[in-house]
């Protein structure tokens, strides 16, 4: 008998299904700072990047970057960019740090500062670039030969919209700068290429192109190898494909819609009341805004924070509730697009959820309705958004854990701040893991995972309480490790018996 309990405790530990339980055995807030106390007029929490020379987290947001202690949260400095413009994203590679600051009239051409981490002042060299109208978001390629900038070129005024009629159409604003993204050398710190997605071979389906606006690259994730960047171009539903070794566009991609009258893709489309979701005939553009890439069996994947945002005046949905077009019963509050839409065919911004997809747009994972009854199971989903976008996914970061991949998916529209974990390491089956639901916080937009000390974290940079938060995660040792402590402790039991014989 003996000898059979230490099998089936040995079996125990190395079934799948004990092993993925529980995924972390903890995970906890090592700290909040309040970006208030920083005493900079103006200064919010927007986007995160960790330096692991000096340690420190640089958080950007509108009027500079405050820098704080990776360690204990506490401030270290503040760098000022209000005389050059708003500071839209902040990323770091070897000990540099580049800013993207859009110029104080938007449609004009933006830059890019470079910073030393270690003096937290203009590095040496070419420090100063210009860049695109609107420079949202950049990266650097995995090896830092590259930095990339998505240059969202939006105008300071739409044009207005043409008619009554559905589909909507809209004049082409005076001033509309081309969404382009900008890639530069880091050896010469220089501008090499700038591509835009107009013309560009264009696949895949609902790309929305009646909005009165171009393309507009709101995010860029890259390939583990440098040689393509993914560009999400929220507005129009699609995904641009650049080539890197040949720095030119290759294609633009429709994301296609999501039906919210399939079974797992349920929705609660009614505000106050009880929160219940079902199916309904209508249906989602993904319109993604964070995304990130990884490799799987031989792969490159993408995985989108699928939030859904329509142009930045919201003309394109008008008063947008799905009874000014017919809706009856549940839907007759909920927002749509008058661009899209149609009498029984409500189309609606956001997909509630986050995506994996190939490179070539294919789905190989959808969320489904997953995040929104996660939200609503800990207490904290925001019935009033149920209209629109549930709890809006904004960003996503992936981190290696343990030997498995993890998605960390920020939600916007919360009652509490929340972060969604889920393991990919398989995508077709990509599992939900947890929800980091943290107290004082409100609003996640930048997540940033790192490791020091031989320690996992998540940074995440809440905008509406303007607080960042460092998570410490902590992973279950896997399977074998459990394996071996539990046939260690069936030995050593199975040794003291026999001496007490």
């Amino acid at each position: 008998m003996k000898k059979n309990f230490l099998a089936v405790a040995v079996a125990i530990a190395l079934s799948p299904v004990a092993a993925s339980a529980q995924t972390f055995s903890g995970l906890s807030k090592a700290w909040t700072y309040n970006h208030s106390l920083s005493g900079f007029a103006g200064q919010t929490a927007e986007i995160v990047a960790f330096d692991n020379i000096t340690n420190s987290l640089w958080v950007a947001g509108l009027a500079g970057v405050d820098i704080l202690n990776a360690t204990n949260g506490s401030f270290i400095g503040h760098i000022n960019t209000t005389s050059f413009g708003s500071i839209n994203s902040v990323a770091i590679h070897n000990g540099v740090a580049a800013f993207a600051i859009e110029a104080p009239t938007k449609t004009n051409a933006g830059m890019v500062q470079f910073y030393d981490t270690a003096t937290r002042t203009l590095s040496a060299g070419n420090n100063n670039v210009v860049v695109g109208a609107l420079p949202d978001m950049l990266t650097f390629t995995p090896n830092g030969s590259k930095l990339l900038v998505a240059n969202e070129g939006t105008p300071s005024t739409y044009g207005t919209r043409i008619g009554t009629t559905l589909p909507a159409t809209f004049n082409t604003p005076a001033v509309d700068p081309v969404g382009s993204v900008s890639i530069l050398d880091m050896n010469t710190r220089t501008v090499v290429a700038t591509p835009t997605f107009q013309g560009a071979t264009q696949t895949g389906s609902n790309i929305r192109t009646n909005t009165g606006m171009n393309f507009e690259p709101e995010y860029i994730a890259v390939s583990k190898d440098g040689s393509k960047a993914f560009v999400s171009l929220q507005e129009a539903n699609a995904m641009g494909v650049l080539n890197l070794n040949t720095n030119t566009t290759e294609k633009v991609i429709g994301l296609g819609l999501k039906n919210f009258n399939t079974v797992g893709n349920e929705i609660d489309p009614k505000t106050g009341g009880t929160i219940s979701f079902n199916t309904y005939a209508a249906k989602g553009l993904y319109m993604p805004d964070g995304m990130a890439s990884y490799e799987s069996g031989g792969r490159t994947l993408i995985v989108m924070a699928n939030e859904g945002d329509f142009r930045e005046d919201d003309a394109d949905r008008l008063t947008a509730s799905a009874s000014n077009i017919g809706a009856s019963g549940d839907l007759i509050g909920l927002r749509v697009s008058n661009a899209d839409s149609s009498a029984g065919n409500l189309i609606t911004a956001g997909a509630r959820s986050f995506s994996i997809r190939d490179t070539d747009g294919n789905m190989v994972f959808d969320s489904g309705s997953t995040l929104d009854r996660e939200a609503a199971a800990r207490g904290i989903y925001d019935d009033g958004r149920s209209r629109d976008k549930g709890v809006e996914p904004e960003g996503v970061e992936l981190m290696v854990i343990g030997g498995k991949t993890f998605a960390f998916v920020g939600l916007e529209r919360t009652t509490k701040g929340a972060v969604a974990i889920f393991d990919i390491t398989t995508p077709e089956n990509a599992s939900f893991v947890d929800m980091i639901v943290t107290d004082g916080d409100l609003a996640p937009e930048g997540l940033k995972g790192f490791e020091m000390g031989g320690k996992h974290y998540l940074a995440i940079a809440n905008e509406t309480s303007n607080t960042t938060s460092l998570y410490a995660l902590a992973p279950v040792p896997e399977p074998e490790s459990y394996a071996m402590l539990l046939a260690g402790l069936g030995l050593l039991g199975f040794t003291t018996r026999r001496k007490a014989k």
